[in-house]
């Protein structure tokens, strides 16, 4: 699949942008890029000591940002447009350890003009952490603007649908 966007990390947004999963500045965040893989999106990380929940493991919560995070930039690079999550059940078969490397992989599992579901596995050496479905609503601009509360940056008006 060639991506409807590109690059293929948070500079894709402009300088300052606040994603903790994708943005380059975020001062805590994963600061995720992703790679096309056939039709799956897939990102790298190291859980880092301070994306720890339970000694030595990465806190659930954050495994789920992971996951929602590359679901939503398989959207991004097969729709170019931003998804919005509304629904995503998720299963947490193994722990992820700190500093050891993970791989996200998602890709679409249905697309239509408003709402996209998307598949999400996480594996660490080898072993299956998560799998998880997940569903995004598409917005137009007034939508997204009224779901964030107020005018979203100019660089991200042409991702809304």
């Amino acid at each position: 699949m060639t991506p409807a966007v590109s690059p293929l990390d948070g500079s894709l947004f402009g300088p300052g942008q606040p994603c903790f999963g994708c943005s380059p500045d975020h001062p805590a965040g994963f600061h995720l890029r992703f790679v096309m893989d056939g039709d799956d999106v897939v990102t790298k990380l190291v859980p880092e000591q301070h994306h720890q929940g339970p000694l030595g493991l990465m806190h659930g919560g954050l495994v789920s940002t992971l996951a929602d995070e590359t679901a939503a930039w398989a959207v991004l690079v097969s729709m170019g447009k931003f998804g919005f999550t509304t629904h995503f059940e998720a299963r947490l078969s193994k722990g992820v350890r700190v500093g050891v490397e993970v791989e996200a992989r998602a890709r679409l599992t249905k697309k239509t003009t408003r709402v996209v579901k998307a598949a999400v596995e996480i594996r660490q050496e080898g072993d299956r952490c998560f799998t998880g479905d997940f569903t995004f609503v598409l917005l137009d601009r007034a939508g997204a603007e009224k779901l964030m509360g107020g005018a979203i940056p100019e660089a991200w008006a042409k991702y809304c649908r």
